[in-house]
């Protein structure tokens, strides 16, 4: 087998990056770190797809994997080039790698419901610990791409729909909560970690 060099691997896996879609959901400013990468490689095979084919497409999960600390992946990715047989590519693409950003997404989600038990967030804790039970990659996943975000709007929205029932509150306090309340759940998380104590500057 004609052995290929990593790096050269990792060039031709970013020209084919139109071709490997990347999914990146929008996580709300100042929310915990998600260790495990919310933009995994999404591949697709087929009957089509030849050995050079493959091994690009592990350079690329690998190099994703790397940028955003996915050690499962990372350890997977790795093994797969290491071996470099269209067999074991093969499995990779079509087992493998959901196996291990699975893993990655479960370490993730621990992380994050650690984060919410100490912050107190309820909607957060309950649907990791939903995710947690069901276990499944495509449940994990789910959670860190969008479950999440939308969990953690709602413990936000709880969050400043008690600062609006703060007695005393200022008007411009009061407005910027209602204007908060009414945006994203990017507008929310910003306005608790940050807006809020901006506010009349």
């Amino acid at each position: 087998m004609r052995s290929t060099p990593r790096a050269a691997l990792l060039i031709a896996a970013a020209a084919l990056a139109p071709a490997l879609a990347v999914a990146t959901p929008a996580v709300a400013a100042g929310t915990p770190a998600l260790t495990s990468s919310t933009a995994a490689v999404s591949w697709t095979p087929t009957a089509a797809t030849s050995e050079d084919d493959d091994r690009v497409a592990v350079a690329r999960i690998l190099g994703t994997a790397q940028q955003h600390g996915d050690r499962a992946v990372v350890r997977e990715a790795n093994k797969a080039l290491d071996a470099g047989t269209p067999e074991v590519l093969r499995a990779f693409l079509d087992t493998g790698y959901r196996l291990a950003q699975a893993e990655d997404d479960s370490v993730a989600v621990s992380r994050i419901l650690g984060i919410a038990q100490q912050n107190g967030d309820r909607a957060v804790i309950r649907e990791a610990n939903k995710v947690l039970n069901i276990h499944t990659p495509e449940a994990l996943r789910t959670f860190i791409t969008t479950g999440y975000r939308i969990a953690q709007a709602e413990d936000d929205s709880v969050a400043i729909s008690r600062i609006l029932a703060r007695p005393g509150i200022s008007t411009a306090l009061r407005a910027a909560c209602n204007k908060a309340l009414d945006g994203t759940p990017e507008d929310m998380r910003y306005f608790l970690v940050t807006g809020q104590y901006h506010v009349g500057d």
